[in-house]
This record gives C-alpha cells, sequence and structure tokens, in this order.
C-alpha cells in the first residue's frame, strides 16, 4: 500500500540558518533597526511574523514581512545546506509511495530551496504552522510527519499520524518527546530505518 510521508522543512530536512541570518542582516541594514539574527535563527520553526513581531512594532510587521520574502531568494537560497541524510530520507519515503514538505516557510521559497539542493519531493505546501500542517496532513492522507520542533509533534498528534522527531532545531529531544513524539532519533538515517521498518 502506498504511503505518503510529512516532512518539515527547516533544520529538518535544511539548515537555513546561514540564509535567515544573512536575510535578517540585510533587513536590519535597510531598516536601520536593531535585529539578533543569531538569536532569531535559534528560534526557527514558527511562522516569520512571530519573529519579525520581535524587533518591529505591529503596523510595521506586514511591510517587514513582505520586504524579508522579497530579499529572501537571491540571498538565503545559494546560503543554505541539506541537512545529513536528507536526498537519502526524502528517497526512501518516495520508494514508499509520496514525500511532501509542509512548512510555515513560504512554500515558493521552500520549492527553491529543495530545488536548489537537487532534494527529491512529491508536493510542496507552504504557510503551514501546528494546526496548519495537521489540516494538511489529514488531507494527504498522510501516515507520518516528520520534524524538528514541538509544534511539528503537535500537528502530528492533532492529524492523528505517526509523529517522527529529529532533535536537530531548537527543541531537545526531552522536550519532542514531551510534545508526544512516537519516536525520537538522533538523525535521519535513523528515520530511514525506521520507514523501511514500518
Amino acid at each position: 500500500m502506498s504511503r505518503t510521508i510529512g516532512f518539515d522543512l527547516d533544520m529538518t530536512l535544511i539548515d537555513s540558518r546561514p540564509g535567515i541570518r544573512a536575510v535578517y542582516e540585510e533587513l536590519s541594514r535597510q531598516t536601520g533597526v536593531f535585529i539578533d539574527a543569531e538569536l532569531a535563527v535559534s528560534r526557527l520553526g514558527p511562522p516569520l511574523t512571530w519573529e519579525l513581531e520581535h524587533w518591529f512594532p505591529a503596523e510595521a510587521v506586514p511591510e517587514m514581512f513582505t520586504r524579508y520574502r522579497a530579499m529572501y531568494p537571491e540571498i538565503a537560497i545559494p546560503r543554505v545546506l541539506a541537512m545529513p541524510g536528507a536526498a537519502e530520507v526524502l528517497t526512501a519515503a518516495r520508494e514508499l509511495g509520496r514525500a511532501i514538505v509542509i512548512t510555515a516557510k513560504a512554500g515558493d521559497n521552500a520549492a527553491l530551496h529543495l530545488d536548489h539542493l537537487g532534494l527529491p519531493y512529491d508536493a510542496v505546501i507552504g504557510d503551514a504552522w501546528r494546526e496548519q500542517k495537521a489540516e494538511v496532513l489529514v488531507r494527504e492522507s498522510a501516515d507520518t510527519y516528520i520534524g524538528d520542533h514541538v509544534h511539528d509533534m503537535d500537528a502530528a498528534r492533532i492529524a492523528g499520524v505517526t509523529g517522527i522527531a529529529v532533535p536537530s532545531g531548537p527543541c531537545s529531544a526531552e522536550e519532542l518527546r514531551d510534545a508526544g513524539a512516537d519516536h525520537v532519533v538522533s538523525d535521519l538515517a535513523a528515520v530511514v530505518s525506521l520507514l523501511r521498518g514500518a
């Protein structure tokens, strides 16, 4: 039986910190507003607007959101690397059926990352966070969601699918376990073993 396996993007499949850091630094340079880019990339996962609200007044956030997304492809895409094992885990998922990427990042930028790095996938759904990720998992008939954030595990639990956590982002293995992860593994190679053994 063909399966659909969902993946988070940032800090699960790609290490987007260098690219995102560079975009925040450029946004800070253009606006004259201090942004602690190191702090911002240490808490990746939630929607962009949440981070922008730390640095800009509420009325400026929509404009900063638009500016950030406009400069993102040119600045961020070339600086971002695949996480070790990303190509292998996506290939393993596609051998079992479909590999879909569900991310809070803009879908077009997510696809640019995957294409730039030559990572295989079947679909990308962007602008999704927690409950929205769960809705996508249900709509796409996924049976598994793999991510690095406690809210990824929330999404898996809400959707009623298996949650596999990799503590490669801002959340510890203990936090991911406490969030209801069915499996917490050390790296994407271990995810491949789980998928093939399931």
